[in-house]
């Protein structure tokens, strides 16, 4: 039986620690669980905060929300805390300034910042914020782009319609450090997009067709109808060429499309929706248009039938609510 592993990230949050501790302890963990920082706040309020950090692979994921505060990477102590390592920190909410030794940048809601984490910066954060980071070793990094780290902070919008690489980025880390239902996002997947927005651009275009259809499909899961010419035209690219961007990545279009079907209904069997849909509603919201081919497809993806999978998930949720 082949068993999906849940992607499960952690929380960690100020909320119930003493006022007066909450400043050191949110430091000891991203110093532990991210990056390094020493942080204060502006007005003397207590800080609240809290971080959803998940390992992928090599690479270090957070979703970040905090009030007013300032965060500061010194020398001291990159000397004695390096990550060795490139920061993505993409803005989600609260205008942010950003200090670098060649100047400040303001970055606003719907903005990446990518910057050599081992380079002194400063941050504010005057009206809170919410935020996605990714950290990525110096040597992946160097592998995936080209160079060790960007000689200078990278500035990119990731907003709808503005730049669809950064844009799907911000979608898969959105999706895999969330507490609800997240989503686990491929590491070779990440790498080729942070290749493509890098100063280099090294595999720009592979990697923006082949992250403009994955997203196309995602969204567009339940659509039965969904086809090869449909996702090509929205990743503005011939059929051919659609075939050849998955083949390079392993996998073909029907496979891919056909996986990530299999994938939403195990996590729907295994969630509460798998008590309260049947088996042919749940084949139905995951583009599937018969029940007997979505529940053959199962059997041989994962080794059980769809009904084996619930009926499991559904126990064990009764013993942990008992």
């Amino acid at each position: 039986m082949s068993e999906v592993t849940p992607w499960a990230p952690a929380e960690f949050s100020t909320a119930g620690l003493p006022e007066h501790r909450r400043l050191a302890l949110w430091e000891d963990h991203n110093a532990d669980a991210l990056i390094g920082l020493r942080c204060r706040t502006i007005t003397g309020r207590a800080l609240d905060a809290s971080e959803i950090n998940g390992r992928l692979g090599r690479l270090h994921l957070a979703r970040v929300r905090g009030s007013a505060h300032v965060v500061e990477r010194d020398q001291e102590l990159i000397r004695r805390r390096p990550t060795d390592s490139v920061g993505l920190f993409f803005s989600l909410a609260g205008e942010a300034f950003f200090y670098h030794d060649d100047g400040v940048r303001t970055v606003r809601p719907g903005q990446l910042l990518m910057c050599d984490a081992d380079r002194p910066f400063l941050r504010g954060f005057s009206r809170g914020l919410e935020e996605l980071v990714v950290r990525i070793p110096r040597g992946l990094f160097r592998e995936t782009s080209g160079i060790d780290a960007p000689r200078e902070p990278v500035l990119r919008d990731f907003a709808p319609g503005a730049d669809p690489v950064a844009e799907v980025l911000a979608r898969r880390i959105g999706a895999a450090v969330r507490t609800d239902d997240p989503r686990p996002v491929d590491e070779a997947t990440v790498l080729d997009l942070v290749a493509a927005l890098g100063p280099t651009g090294r595999g720009a275009a592979a990697a923006t067709h082949r992250a403009v259809a994955q997203s196309y499909v995602e969204r567009h899961l339940a659509d039965p109808g969904l086809s090869a010419p449909q996702v090509a035209a929205a990743a503005g690219i011939s059929v051919r060429h659609l075939s050849r961007v998955f083949a390079a990545a392993g996998t073909s279009f029907p496979r891919f499309v056909l996986d990530h079907r299999l994938e939403a209904a195990h996590r729907l069997l295994r969630g509460p929706a798998g008590t309260a849909l049947t088996v042919a509603e749940i084949a139905g919201r995951c583009g599937f248009r018969g029940t007997a081919h979505f529940a053959r497809e199962f059997t041989a993806r994962f080794g059980e039938r769809p009904s084996q999978v619930r009926r499991r998930a559904a126990a064990a949720r009764t013993v942990c609510s008992g």
